[in-house]
């Protein structure tokens, strides 16, 4: 078999695609042989099979045993517990996996495929049924050639990141972390072995932090005794200056002194990464060693500048390379962990109380530690070789870095995130410390990138400032300005951009301090929009009109706004469009800066070309979601602000604007781009919605022809929603206009709709396109009223009534019940009445709705719906209609407490259950769930959680006790806020503070609990509900 197995492997790497797929189709028909499995691993670990064909073996493997070998993975291909893979196959398919593992021949690639099979199948089978798979690989770390002690320890890393349970990993816990401590001590091993054991270690840190909440004594104790050990190893290696750095001739001929270099930035960095680790998990640990790390990290930094200049600014090396066992070994990464690990050690108490001291001792503000980190900082931060290349290719790569969308993390950003940290906490000290430095590089040196990364730092802590609504004092601010002033003439662009970048930022935090010299920058800008020959400089130009336009006052910059409209203009024109499109950061700081302008005065967009070129873009960029957000936020804006002008503006914006959004409909149409359709249509549906009522005089004609084209021909799913709204938005403006409208086949407005309606609610539209249906089908009702629907009322309600009984989409169940929600509020027992007479399927049409409703109403949305939903249920429950108590929903979640976790494939064989409970009691649960979610708000955005977080102590809490969240190095939420933030904490846990619903509820909770059968009711209610209520009541 291992032959012909070694032939399909061969085909199914050819570039034909016909042998590839019968290869392919051939290994997948021969997966349930005996031999399939114990083939493929032997395949693997014939060295005269070549490397490729060996290495997709492995992976076939790791597929197969995904698929066949046990129940509970994810993807597996049987159904329930069936056994796929007989237990013979298994033991001789782990017996030889390991062997091939911890053999003793140098092959880490194949060594590496191998282990990630062997992690899976331990995540299963271990400890159970591989009793001795972890003695055999302490076995091989302790005493194998490093040959073996490689694959030991790749399988180790593995079973640590993916295998090992609570359970598992603290009975091995003590002797894994000494037989890794003594390979990661030993200096007769190959640094690149002892930065893997290093590696290992910190994976422990993972499964540490799960377990610490359910035991933390037991966790701390463990975590002191391991890192008393640890300890002097990590101080020493840090303290450890690497060899001299290789030519780019050594790293090319992989010399000795070229391998040294790399195997110790391989250690060094694992060395950070653990020492990173344990601060965020053990912070209070750490901070005693806090003074001495941050020392040796500053003096490491500071003597691999050189060599980092060398290698990054002036020569091109490569760059962010990882080696097989996906460990880091390029210079730029270790600069970037040390970078990150100084700014954490800067908010060390013991870190910060030295420094504290020092500052004070120093004789003046432009001789102290500050200005060293600045000089560090900006040395780091210079733009690269690589980075120079790339950015004049594509200016949008250059833009990334100034607006943070897709800016990747490098030492250049690491600086500026240093510098932002230190300015938090000593704001004045860094400012003079960055202005005396530049001050030295602007009359001494004749490097632009310096000068340039000096100005780049200044823009990174500006715009911290900005964040957090702090202002520069007017000295420092002057102090920058001849600086600017320079950098703006040079010949360099990167350095002329920056400088222009600079001076928009600097006027922007510097409040009324530089009005005088913001109104010549200003103006500079926009003439370098226009005559520079650098796109670079053009760009830059673009995106700091927007600091000047949020900072200065109308007075100043609305004299200009046809100024800046015509530069943005005259740029867009010398673009192709099609690559602009491409270029998603470039468009977006386009339409940024464009909205700024056009909102100066609004009145410009009938009058002038700003709304035609933001369309224009935006025509070319739809499908761009954050670039169509922006648009429909600017059109939003205008169309409200016009509208509130009164008189005829309302109307010459419409006649503006209509014809060229029917165009992009008409052009979205005719070459399939739904995109530009959706786009055309959620603007038409602003206009709408923003504009007067009633809309004015022929904007159903101009507006209802395509959108009616559109709901009965559509298919796309976002289109088909956008439409709708458009069309539920002019009927809640201009609802005659639209009854008395006639479409070209002779069809009354009403008709129109109700076809369009109907087509929505047709099985052949699913649940996502047909999402905003019922929004539409409750707005005719409301506005056509039953006198005028007549006999199609009872019609309408009876399909909405049995689409709903089949939706399962959030959003269309949510879309669907408003038709009977807002029914509700004014004829409760007239809706209660017509679903208890409608028979859908043999079911009656008010346990189809009412079970609906009640089971999902506490995942509505939007503050309307929540409040109207609210009385509405309240109105119901008022009636005590014995068909509502006999109708049964569910309840409650039973809980399992069989301490097993629930994957994926557990879920599909074992669905959550619910207890069945009366109407009634659900709609009482229901509205405990709203009173307690309209007074709470759980939704916390970045700025909100920065300022729990200063309530709540200091950055150098994060050292003293447990890590505040809140301050992480990301500078925004840790993985655990989004998920508990994420997670169903409570039905109805998202929902935003409102105080006028709680307000109702509380009160119509009162005069609930003083009717006759409430006491019964409140039986029944969990001790967490009646809390609830009873807490809210008081």
């Amino acid at each position: 078999m291992e032959e012909q197995l070694v032939r399909l492997l061969a085909a199914a790497q050819s570039p034909n695609a016909q042998p590839r797929k019968e290869a392919e189709h051939q290994l997948h028909q021969l997966w349930a042989h005996p031999e399939y499995a114990p083939a493929l691993v032997s395949i693997g670990s014939h060295d005269s099979v070549p490397e490729d064909i060996r290495q997709l073996a492995l992976l076939t493997l790791k597929q197969f045993v995904t698929w066949y070998w046990s129940s509970q993975f994810d993807e597996f291909k049987g159904q329930g517990n069936e056994v796929l893979v007989p237990e013979e196959v298994k033991i001789r398919v782990r017996s030889a996996l390991l062997d091939l593992v911890i053999a003793d021949r140098p092959e880490r690639k194949i060594k590496s495929v191998a282990s990630y099979a062997v992690s899976k199948i331990a995540s299963i089978d271990f400890p159970e049924q591989w009793p001795d798979l972890l003695p055999q690989l302490m076995h091989a770390i302790s005493n194998g050639s490093e040959a073996q002690l490689h694959g030991a320890l790749r399988v180790l890393s593995d079973l640590v990141d993916e295998a090992f349970g609570e359970e598992q990993f603290f009975r091995v816990a003590k002797d894994l972390v000494k037989v890794v401590h003594d390979v990661a001590v030993a200096d007769g091993r190959k640094t690149t072995l002892r930065a893997l054991a290093v590696s290992v270690f910190r994976g422990c840190f993972d499964i540490l932090e799960t377990v610490m909440e359910e035991h933390k004594a037991e966790v701390k104790a463990f975590a002191e005794e391991v890192l008393n050990q640890w300890t002097p190893f990590l101080i020493e290696t840090m303290n450890t200056r690497l060899p001299p750095a290789p030519s780019d001739q050594e790293e090319t001929d992989e010399t000795p002194n070229a391998e040294a270099f790399k195997g110790m930035v391989k250690l060094k960095l694992q060395v950070v990464k653990v020492l990173m680790r344990i601060r965020s998990v053990f912070p209070a640990m750490l901070s005693p060693q806090s003074a001495v790390l941050f020392q040796a990290t500053w003096q490491e930094l500071s003597s691999l500048k050189d060599a980092y200049n060398q290698m990054y600014i002036h020569e091109d090396r490569q760059s962010r390379m990882e080696d097989p066992d996906g460990l880091p070994y390029t210079l730029d990464f270790l600069v970037l962990e040390e970078l990150d690990f100084m700014q954490a050690c800067l908010r060390a108490p013991p870190v910060r109380s030295q420094l504290e001291r020092d500052l004070q001792a120093a004789p003046n503000a432009e001789n102290t530690w500050v200005t060293e980190v600045m000089k560090l900082a900006v040395s780091y931060a210079q733009i690269t070789t690589e980075e120079e290349g790339l950015w004049e290719i594509d200016v949008n790569i250059f833009l990334s870095e100034e607006t943070s969308v897709t800016a990747n993390y490098t030492p250049r950003t690491a600086c500026g995130d240093l510098v932002i940290k230190l300015g938090e906490w000593l704001q004045q000290p860094t400012l003079d410390g960055l202005l005396s430095y530049t001050r030295t590089l602007y009359t001494t040196t004749q490097s632009w990138k310096e000068k340039e990364a000096s100005l780049y730092v200044l823009n990174q802590l500006l715009s911290d400032f900005l964040d957090v609504d702090k202002r520069i004092s007017p000295n420092s601010a002057n102090g920058f300005i001849d600086f600017i002033r320079y950098a703006i003439q040079e010949p360099e662009p990167f350095l002329r951009a920056r400088g222009y970048l600079v001076a928009g930022s600097l006027v922007r935090a510097a409040g009324d301090a530089l009005q005088q010299a913001a109104t010549s920058f200003l103006e500079a800008c926009l003439h370098a929009i226009t005559n520079d020959d650098s796109d670079i400089v053009r760009v830059s130009c673009i995106r700091a009109l927007q600091y000047y336009l949020q900072a200065l006052p109308r007075s100043i910059t609305q004299p200009l706004q046809p100024a800046i409209i015509t530069a943005i203009s005259g740029y867009l024109s010398g673009q192709d469009m099609q690559e602009l499109a491409e270029s998603d950061d470039l468009t977006v700081t386009l339409v940024e800066t464009l909205r700024d302008a056009i909102l100066l005065d609004t009145r410009i967009a009938y009058t002038g070309p700003g709304l035609d070129l933001l369309l224009t873009i935006a025509s070319h960029g739809a499908n761009n979601f954050q670039l169509t957000m922006l648009v429909n936020e600017t059109f939003e804006e205008v169309t409200t602000t016009i509208a509130e002008m009164g008189g005829d503006a309302y109307i010459q914006l419409c006649t503006k604007i209509l014809p060229a959004l029917n165009g992009a409909l008409d052009v979205g149409n005719l070459t399939e781009e739904n995109n530009l359709t959706t786009l055309a249509a959620d603007l038409l549906s602003l206009l709408a919605e923003y504009g007067p009522s009633p809309l004015p005089n022929g904007f159903v004609q101009a507006t209802m022809p395509k959108l009616n084209r559109i709901l009965l021909g559509a298919t796309d799913e976002e289109l088909l929603k956008s439409a709708t709204v458009a069309v539920k938005n002019i009927l809640a403006h201009a609802d005659q206009q639209l009854f008395d409208w006639h479409s070209d086949e002779g069809k009354g407005g009403l008709e129109v709709v109700l076809i369009i309606i109907d087509r929505l609610l047709s099985p052949a539209v699913n649940d996502d396109a047909a999402g905003e249906v019922g929004s539409l089908a409750a707005e005719v009702v409301e506005k056509a009223g039953g006198e005028r629907l007549g006999p199609y009322l009872p019609q309408l309600l009876r399909a909405v009534a049995v689409r709903l009984g089949s939706a399962t989409r959030a959003q269309f169940i949510q879309s669907l019940t408003l038709v009977f929600i807002r029914l509700s509020l004014n004829n409760a027992p007239e809706v209660v009445d017509f679903l208890a007479g409608l028979d859908i399927d043999g079911v009656s049409g008010l346990q189809v709705v009412l079970s609906k409703w009640l089971e999902n109403s506490i995942d509505f949305t939007g503050f309307d719906e929540i409040r109207q939903n609210v009385i509405a249920l309240s109105k119901l429950y008022d009636l005590k209609d014995p068909r509502i108590a006999q109708i049964r929903v569910k309840g409650d979640l039973i809980v399992r407490n069989d301490g097993r976790i629930m994957t994926r494939s557990r879920a599909r064989q074992n669905p959550d259950e619910y207890t069945i409970i009366p109407a009634p009691l659900k709609i009482l649960k229901v509205l405990i769930i709203e009173l307690t979610a309209t007074s709470s708000n759980r939704e916390l955005d970045a700025a909100a959680a920065a300022e729990l977080a200063e309530e709540g102590g200091s950055d150098a809490d994060e050292w003293e006790d447990e890590p505040n969240a809140f301050l992480e190095l990301s500078g925004g939420l840790t993985k655990e806020q989004i998920m508990a933030y994420a997670s169903d904490d409570g039905p109805g846990s998202n929902r935003q503070r409102d105080d006028e619903t709680q307000a109702f509820l509380v009160e119509w909770f009162k005069h609930a609990a003083a009717r006759q059968g409430f006491k019964e009711e409140w039986d029944l209610l969990t001790p967490e509900e009646q809390a609830k209520l009873a807490e809210s009541a008081s």
